[in-house]
């Protein structure tokens, strides 16, 4: 069995007893099948992973106590993924894989062709901490409310440009590496498409970047991977990950 990791949104300290909820005291005893005195990872987002050991489980809670820190807090690059909400799994795929690729913030916005008109905040919220707990992060993004992209571009602040991927853009994958650093947003449309209001607003934002993601029109959920999968390879962790492999050799 792989290392069982838990997220808990408490302050870590060795020795000191954390409270868990129902479900996370079922999930460890009912499901992972853990006794009392048996051992698992958590984290809380901000101390890095813990190793733990469970003293507690019952229906209606238990409890467990960090023993001592056994990684670093490692936070994702300043990206986040801003995309209109699909129907239900592929919006829930979307969270996964958005945590999983190292988004640091994840916002649903109502555009003109989009197909759903609401979304549950905290089960989204959930999908992206059990992909933190599955992939060994210690980093869950937010997911914030729906909101219409309007209102977004309103309040928008210039200094995070916008990558946007735009199916009109049909071609050879853009090379992202000649971009500049910075803090970023990744913007993935509806299954239908922009409006033509829509382009003209982004198209006449500063700090907005159109590019392509390949010779073939994607689906929205596939287009927020293969966006996140190339900014993170030219400008975010992935790079700095590869670089400083090549250094070491």
């Amino acid at each position: 069995m792989g290392k069982i990791r838990l997220f808990i949104d408490h302050p870590l300290a060795a020795g000191q007893p954390v409270p868990l909820d129902g479900a996370q005291a079922h999930y460890l005893s009912g499901v992972m099948r853990l006794a009392a005195g048996d051992e698992l990872a958590v984290f809380n987002g901000r101390d890095g992973e813990w190793r733990a050991r469970l003293t507690q489980a019952g229906k209606r809670g238990g409890l467990v106590e960090p023993l001592a820190a056994s990684g670093p807090q490692v936070d994702p690059p300043d990206v986040w993924l801003v995309f209109a909400p699909l129907k239900k799994a592929r919006t829930d795929f979307i969270v996964e894989k958005a945590a999983e690729l190292g988004a640091a913030r994840i916002l649903p916005v109502q555009t003109d062709h989009t197909n759903a008109d609401r979304i549950r905040r905290d089960r989204l919220q959930a999908h992206a901490v059990e992909a933190a707990e599955q992939c060994g992060g210690t980093y869950v993004p937010p997911v914030e409310d729906l909101q219409p992209l309007s209102r977004l571009l309103d309040r928008w602040d210039s200094a995070r440009r916008v990558l946007w991927a735009d199916e009109a853009l049909v071609g050879p994958a853009e090379t992202l590496a000649a971009l500049p650093p910075g803090p970023w947003a990744i913007l993935i449309g509806p299954e239908g498409g922009w409006s033509p209001a829509e382009r003209a607003r982004l198209s006449g934002t500063a700090g907005v970047t159109r590019v392509s993601l390949g010779p073939r029109v994607l689906r929205a959920d596939t287009a927020a991977v293969a966006a996140l999968t190339l900014w993170q390879a030219a400008l975010g962790d992935w790079r700095k990950a590869a670089q400083a492999s090549a250094s070491a050799k």
